[in-house]
């Protein structure tokens, strides 16, 4: 049976108890991307929260829809279509495949279904019709409007004024400043339909409403989306889905935070102050920008600024590092006689491990709390680091640090952190550092060959200055029994992405 678990719902203001439509399953819908540029770190925050947040209920043994759609008929997509001189419809075609790259590239799994609009106007129509009928729209010069004053509860998720509002939607032919097009009368240039009403395209509002319909049904479990969405968007969406189904919308409302710069602005291509995701992967591991996004709470804002990512893959490094000590250690006496034997770092490590799966949980389940969550593992990866350097961890620390290698397998599993071999993570990073600091691969195996001469001399003090000149270039020398061994290291002052 699928494990419970408590949300905070943004149409209560409170967490709840999730109890979904049947038992068991959870429909899930996701505002996507407008396709008129490539994704950038401050969409990717909402993807990879929720394609965690996915892996997480289906680990848990919930049986999962998950859809996410294309806006690809939008105001954005035909200014900039007009700009560079493509037809719309391609222009947001091109940006879905380079976003497909992207988001494989992050590594997060493919939704269940992917509408779009253009391929969605029959529910498009279908729902507008409905709202006709049921006379809470109205046409003018070819343009459907939605009439805000004929939902009494307009405003429930976002608490605004329905007297104090005005949309963004051209104000002619409107009787309201409040109401909203569903459908646009056809205008030169721009994509066309034919519809009872005239030529023309949707507004932006009615195509989640008919494509959540269309793929989960009239009413569906939970709506996510960044909280930039909650007004307009999806207030307008519960108005003309309830209006036009009869039916409540959403049970759960999910919003997560937004990426701020240490301006506190938010990150925003119309503010020029974008990082597309395909330049930060040039630099960093995909699983440094998932752990990035995944320790801060969801619905907390998210600073990003040059350290980000470096801090981010200095934690990931250090989670590598842990299960890679763990994993060298051997021993085969039980756990509690070593621990006894070795001291207190052993002991806590053993501590730690038991309870782990309990506190991991725990956190997960009330709310998605990541951040509390990701806190107990880098609890655990200090305990079993300081452990480590115990003189007789490697020989007899094996069943200590057993439990700890479960608990690492059990975070790859629920969130898809650590999920790479030990050596496939270090010469992803290295390969990706050495560009990102300007290092030149060939300049650094000199200096390590050198440092090599110098202890074959013992010339101690030689090979500690070159050491020391690798560590202020960002690599680290390790040497160990079968040679040695060199990493990159990304830290504060030597890289960024800003």
């Amino acid at each position: 049976m699928a494990a419970p678990f408590r949300i905070y719902n943004s149409l209560s203001r409170s967490v709840e108890d999730f109890a979904p439509q049947k038992e068991g399953h959870v429909g899930l819908y996701v505002c996507g991307m407008t396709v008129y540029d490539h994704i950038h770190v401050g969409h990717a925050r909402a993807m990879v929260v929720f394609d965690s947040f996915v892996l997480y209920l289906r680990h848990r043994g919930w049986n999962v829809r998950f859809v996410r759609n294309f806006t690809d008929v939008d105001d954005k997509i035909i200014a900039r279509a007009a700009k560079s001189g493509e037809e719309p419809i391609a222009l947001a075609q091109r940006y879905i495949a380079a976003f497909h790259t992207d988001v494989a590239a992050l590594g997060l799994m493919e939704p269940d279904a992917e509408p779009r609009v253009s391929t969605s106007i029959d529910a498009i129509l279908s729902l507008i019709a409905q709202l006709m009928d049921r006379e809470h729209a109205y046409v003018q010069d070819g343009t459907v409007w939605f009439s805000v004053r004929s939902f009494n509860e307009y405003g429930k998720l976002s608490g605004q004024k329905l007297d104090e509002l005005r949309s963004a939607d051209d104000a002619s032919g409107k009787r309201e400043p409040a109401d909203f097009a569903l459908w646009k009368a056809s205008k030169p240039g721009e994509p066309s339909w034919d519809s009872p009403w005239g030529p023309g395209r949707p507004g932006w509002h009615i195509e989640c409403s008919a494509m959540a319909k269309e793929g989960l049904g009239a009413t569906i479990d939970i709506h996510g989306g960044g909280l930039d969405l909650v007004f307009p968007h999806h207030e307008n969406e519960i108005a003309q889905s309830e209006c036009g189904n009869g039916a409540d919308y959403v049970r759960y409302w999910m919003h997560n935070g937004m990426l701020t710069m240490t301006s506190g602005q938010k990150m925003g291509k119309s503010l020029g102050n974008v990082i597309n995701v395909r330049d930060a992967l040039e630099q960093f591991p995909a699983e440094a920008m998932r752990l990035y996004y995944l320790q801060n709470h969801y619905r907390s804002p998210l600073p990003w600024g040059p350290q980000a990512l470096p801090e981010a893959l200095g934690m990931l490094s250090r989670l590598y590092e842990a299960r890679e000590k763990a994993e060298a250690m051997g021993g085969d006496e039980k756990a509690e006689q070593v621990a006894a034997q070795l001291g207190e770092d052993a002991t806590r490590v053993v501590q730690l491990s038991e309870t782990f799966e309990e506190r991991f949980y725990a956190a997960i389940d009330h709310d998605f709390n990541t951040a509390l969550a990701l806190g107990h593992l880098f609890e655990l990866a200090r305990a079993v680091n300081r452990f480590a350097a115990h003189k007789k961890a490697k020989k007899r620390g094996g069943p200590v640090v057993a439990p700890a290698l479960a608990a690492f397998d059990l975070v790859q599993r629920a969130l898809g952190l650590m999920a790479s071999d030990t050596q496939d993570f270090h010469d992803t990073v290295k390969a990706k550092s050495l560009a990102a600091l300007g290092l030149d691969r060939e300049a650094i195996e000199a200096k390590l060959a050198e440092r090599v001469e110098a202890r074959d001399s013992k010339d101690w003090a030689r090979a500690d200055k070159i050491r020391d000149e690798l560590k202020v270039m960002g690599v680290e020398v390790l040497d160990q029994s079968q040679g040695v061994q060199w990493r990159v290291r990304l830290d504060v002052d030597q890289a960024g992405t800003n």
